[in-house]
């Protein structure tokens, strides 16, 4: 019995060591069998790279704006004085002219004040013509008095000299002279330019009875609205028998006869834009692109929106674009003239210095550091180390070091 469970316990044994040795037999096979699978790929430990081969060229960026159109021209027209409606000689979507009269309201009132101060001014008229004949008719009659008045004095000074009168006749001949005088120095006094100081009063209630009357043919014109150039009305709110008030806004002429674009531009881009840049408006409402150029750029910044504003001139526009419409433009701008740039994911930033891999025409690799400079959206300049028409690593970066050997792939130009 202990010979038999001895025996069993042997072939157990035996069981078990092959199927060890089968186990640690097959994961030998296969560990070699990878082994000579690779060995047989030797290509595999070379990294395929995306190559660039440099050149100077201009680098540009690219500057995408949004703005809204805007006309020629629109001008409101507002009421001046406050009054009634009379007559409206235009509809919405009207065309009109320069001059052409939109608009009248009630004159009436302003009619009746014109006479008035008509009146008031042929009035003051005839009274500076009364008051000058007789102020001239006052001074003239002084100077003959005064003129009498000496003649007669020099004829009693000869006649008191012959012995002919008294004294007391000669002092008063004198007397009367000397009073003449005074009152010819009471008139001639009242000169000023010309004229008396009353007659100079006439004149002016005179012309100020004119400046009103020319005040009111103005306020009589002014209820006149007409239109100040050529459009089309784009607003009308107004009736006739309504009552408006002054600075009212009554119509609206809109002038499309040259589109424009304005957009609002970053600090950060404004210095990069200059006048007469082309450019590329796309209108989306209507799936349209214009092309145009930049003709205005505001002097100084909007303090509300902390932004530039240019205005972009449509070369040709045609009839479907109104004023307000969402517009899209991307202006391209020179950043600098041929000069050497690299894409972005070409550089790397390790330890604060930048580097690239160079690929000599062995498709053999260099690390080498290089000096920034401008940037764009895609792009970086590079101002040392890089030579035009060098090739460089544009993937796999992180494998790569000097002396890596790899495997060409995408090559651009």
């Amino acid at each position: 019995m202990k010979q038999r469970l001895l025996t069993t316990n042997r072939k157990k044994l035996f069981i078990i060591g092959i199927a060890i040795f089968a186990v640690l037999f097959l994961s030998y096979r296969g560990i070699y069998s990878k082994n000579i699978e690779q060995s047989q790929r030797p290509d595999n430990t070379k990294p395929a790279v995306d190559i660039m081969k440099v050149q100077r060229k201009d680098m540009n960026r690219k500057i995408d704006l949004t703005g809204q159109t805007v006309p020629e021209s629109q001008v409101d027209i507002a009421a001046k004085y406050t009054g009634k409606i009379t007559q409206i000689n235009v509809e919405l979507g009207q065309q009109v002219s320069p001059g052409q009269i939109l608009l009248m309201q009630d004159n009436s009132d302003v009619d009746i004040a014109i006479s008035q101060n008509e009146a008031s001014y042929r009035q003051a008229n005839a009274d500076t013509i009364e008051s000058n004949a007789a102020f001239q008719a006052s001074y003239q009659k002084a100077q003959s008095d005064y003129q009498h008045s000496v003649t007669t004095y020099e004829r009693y000074k000869t006649l008191y000299t012959e012995g002919a009168i008294s004294k007391e006749a000669l002092d008063n001949t004198e007397q009367q002279m000397i009073s003449s005088r005074s009152a010819l120095d009471t008139w001639s006094k009242q000169l000023t330019t010309g004229s008396a100081a009353s007659v100079d009063s006439k004149i002016a209630s005179r012309d100020k009875a004119q400046s009103a009357i020319d005040a009111l043919r103005n306020q009589k014109a002014d209820l006149t609205l007409r239109a100040p150039r050529s459009g089309v009305i784009g607003f009308r709110q107004a009736e006739v028998g309504n009552i408006v008030s002054a600075g009212q806004k009554l119509l609206s002429i809109v002038d499309n006869s040259n589109i424009y674009v304005d957009c609002s531009v970053s600090e950060q881009d404004i210095g990069q834009i200059t006048l007469g840049l082309p450019t590329t408006i796309s209108i989306e409402s209507l799936g349209k692109s214009y092309i145009g150029k930049i003709i205005y750029i505001s002097p100084a910044m909007d303090s509300k929106t902390q932004t530039f504003t240019i205005r972009v001139a449509l070369d040709q526009p045609d009839a479907s674009i109104r004023s307000g419409m969402f517009a899209r433009t991307t202006i391209n701008v020179a950043l600098r003239l041929q000069t050497l740039f690299v894409p972005k994911e070409a550089v790397i930033s390790l330890n604060g210095k930048d580097r690239i891999f160079i690929v000599n025409a062995n498709n053999q690799v260099e690390e080498r550091i290089v000096q920034l400079g401008l940037r764009n959206d895609k792009s970086i300049e590079i101002l040392g180390g890089l030579n035009d028409g060098e090739q460089i690593a544009l993937s796999n970066l992180s494998r790569l070091k000097t002396g890596t050997d790899i495997t060409p792939n995408n090559i651009t130009e």
